[in-house]
């Protein structure tokens, strides 16, 4: 009797667990996609030098349009297209007299290329219309959709991949580092972590980039995009091993989960999330630096803000890392400092 008393509040204490794991998890990744909704894409509707008063007209009138999900910007078609290979907007909508086009970039995160094509079409048939019945006997112009460097299936897949597998192979090696320190009884000096994380940067960049040429041998390969996944694999494996060395297994609570934050929210184009998730969550994320990055260099867009903007925030996490990781501890400090008054003392001549 004493014995299933003892073993309510265990079992009341694990359900209660798993429920707050639930909640937690399932705020952290699904309700990311539940909750999403276009607000405030930024595109661009783009009018040549000369148009027409009523080519000028229409741009006005589809600025206006689209409400809270679009935000419009109104500029000329060079300018357009820089906006979007900068990715400051994420469609262009091109109006020209008797055409209308769409213009959307592959190295754009594709949820938020999804939506903004879907929209500008719509509002380029639209134009086009009011164009041919205001032109009677003309029909309406069809509207070409233009994808610069468009990407294959592996190449929309491949930035997130990456970021995943670069997180989950530097994860798996900082974790079995302590797992076999407790075991065998060995104290992890900081020249064990630094050879652990080095290994682990060649190896794991070695098997992401395995993957990218197994799925798709058309992808660039080259010496930039190397570097950078050698980077984000330096950077994530010293973050880990960094956490690891101060709360031990410990960490895993924190960064396990943060996996599950890489398809949800890094995945997705801020603009697509519910404000909270964009603050809380999309705003710090590691992921979303490396994705972005790989994006826009594996799709030949190298000189993109958001490679100088990753590459700037892997450094600090690698420098951060590294010191974290290197940083003698108080034993180390207090033999050093003992081996050296020893030594002193050993100098001092004899009175």
């Amino acid at each position: 009797m004493a014995g299933g008393t003892s073993r309510t509040p265990i079992a009341g204490v694990a359900a209660l667990a798993g429920a707050v794991i639930a909640v937690v998890l399932g705020l952290l990744t699904v309700g990311a996609q539940a909750s999403a909704r276009p607000d405030g894409l930024p595109v661009a509707v783009t009018v040549p030098d000369g148009a027409p008063p009523q080519l000028r007209a229409a741009a006005d009138r589809v600025a206006g349009q689209g409400g809270d999900a679009l935000s419009w910007r109104i500029t000329s078609p060079a300018e357009g297209r820089r906006m979007l290979e900068d990715k400051d907007v994420y469609g262009v909508l091109e109006l020209a007299p008797g055409q209308v086009g769409v213009v959307v970039s592959g190295a754009v995160n594709p949820s938020g290329t999804q939506v903004v094509q879907q929209a500008l079409t719509g509002a380029g048939q639209a134009v086009a219309s009011a164009m041919a019945q205001a032109a009677p006997g003309n029909a309406a112009a069809a509207v070409r959709v233009e994808t610069l460097h468009p990407a294959t299936p592996a190449g929309r897949v491949a930035p997130l991949a990456v970021s995943v597998v670069t997180w989950i192979g530097s994860l798996a090696a900082g974790a079995l580092l302590v797992v076999l320190a407790q075991r065998t009884g060995r104290r992890i000096r900081p020249g064990m972590r630094l050879a652990q994380v080095a290994g682990t940067t060649v190896l794991v960049t070695g098997v992401a980039t395995g993957f990218i040429a197994l799925w798709d041998s058309s992808l660039p390969l080259g010496w930039d995009v190397l570097g950078w996944i050698l980077l984000t694999t330096a950077a994530f494996a010293a973050l880990q091993g960094a956490l690891l060395r101060l709360l031990g297994l410990r960490a895993m609570a924190v960064l396990a989960p943060l996996y599950l934050l890489a398809p949800n929210v890094a995945g997705q184009v801020p603009e697509l999330l519910n404000p909270a998730y964009r603050v809380l969550l999309w705003s710090w994320t590691p992921f979303r630096f490396s994705t972005e990055g790989t994006r826009s260099l594996v799709q030949g867009v190298p000189g993109a803000p958001d490679v100088a903007t990753g590459a700037g925030v892997l450094g600090a996490l690698l420098v951060a890392g590294l010191v974290v990781l290197l940083w003698p501890s108080r034993t180390t400090r207090t033999a050093a400092a003992s081996g050296a008054a020893g030594a002193s003392s050993e100098l001092q001549p004899a009175r």
